[in-house]
């Protein structure tokens, strides 16, 4: 025999109060009128019983899902969408919404971007997220303007959707400063050869804070794939040019930066310094000695957009949300073992 499942009728009786109060309280009602010692004892109640709302009933009156919907452009077949779907699942759970998530491929028509949106528009959520990795602009589907929407890794070329990006640039530029105080003055860059933002942001942030410490870069930047082999083959270009450090673009090219200098000879950090970006789990705590590198705020990211888009749901801050187009996340410096001083006799 299936179990009854308590009401706010059940409740009320429990806690000695009207079924208005409760419903009150446990909808956190604006601007009404119930003491704290009540709300408690509504609250006590409801967690005695087991009591759930029904969400459909009360969709029906408020015309509101508590839905979300996460469409990822790609993002779920790359190492970090873990921590930006962790980062959402995580704060709409806090929030009391249900996140519902579709993964799409990467296409550059806003036309057949909108079939995944009306997918969700087809359930009635309250809002969605769009989330990307490849673009520094995105012409959103006109479909996506029609619920609240936040986006995640990319500018709205209108405007007009709130968007939140990592800040990819002083990242980079960290990890100069970083080692221009340990002593370097000869810092390679194992850069990508890959045209998407990330690659531009972090070249910038390098060149930045060279200069920016009076330190040449004319023959210490060299480009290739992003990946381990890519790292290698331009880490071993670079230590033809002398360099006390190796910035990589990622960890991924830093595997191929510790083969690079094992087959020279050299001791990390000892002879040659390096450091990656990304913090890409497992690599850097797997490399002996471990890696310095950079962390991206994907977990943080999800976290504003679902935050953000709870916000435009209930009517609040959309002017002040769009007057700081685009928010841009910090990117951690995590320092383990790499990098250390120059030795005596190499500063160039």
């Amino acid at each position: 025999m299936t179990e009854k499942t308590a009401g706010i009728r059940d409740v009320a009786a429990h806690a000695g109060v009207s079924q208005t109060t409760v419903s009150h309280v446990l909808n956190a009602t604006p601007h009404t009128r119930v003491s704290e010692d009540t709300a408690a004892r509504v609250r006590a109640a409801a967690a005695e019983l087991g009591y759930r709302p029904n969400r459909l009933a009360r969709g029906l009156r408020t015309q509101a899902s508590d839905m979300i919907g996460l469409l990822t452009e790609e993002i779920a077949t790359t190492p970090h969408a873990g921590r930006i779907i962790l980062g959402a699942q995580e704060e709409a759970s806090r929030r009391n919404l249900t996140l519902a998530i579709i993964n799409s491929e990467l296409n550059p028509d806003p036309e057949v971007g909108s079939a995944p949106i009306q997918a969700f528009l087809d359930r009635q959520v309250d809002g969605i997220i769009y989330a990307t990795v490849y673009h520094d602009e995105i012409i959103a589907p006109e479909n996506l303007r029609s619920r609240p929407a936040a986006l995640i890794g990319a500018r709205d070329s209108a405007g007009s959707i709130p968007a939140v990006l990592p800040d990819e640039r002083a990242g980079a530029a960290s990890v100069v400063e970083m080692l221009a105080r340990a002593g370097h003055r000869r810092i390679g860059f194992a850069a990508s050869a890959e045209d998407v933002p990330a690659t531009r942001g972090r070249l910038l942030g390098y060149l930045d804070a060279m200069h920016a410490a009076g330190l040449p870069t004319d023959d210490l930047v060299v480009a290739g794939t992003a990946d381990a082999r890519g790292g290698y083959r331009a880490t071993v270009a670079l230590l033809d040019r002398a360099p006390t450090a190796v910035f990589c673009y990622n960890d991924r090219m830093a595997i191929g930066a510790y083969r690079a200098a094992g087959e020279r000879g050299l001791v990390i950090p000892t002879d040659l310094s390096i450091v990656g970006f990304d913090d890409q789990a497992p690599i850097p705590d797997s490399l002996f000695p471990t890696l310095t590198t950079v962390s991206l705020p994907h977990y943080e990211m999800g976290a504003w957009a679902v935050a953000t888009l709870s916000a435009l749901i209930q009517g609040k801050g959309e002017e002040t949300l769009l007057a700081a187009h685009p928010t841009v996340l910090a990117c951690p410096l995590v320092e383990r073992e790499s990098v250390a001083s120059p030795r005596p006799g190499t500063l160039a």
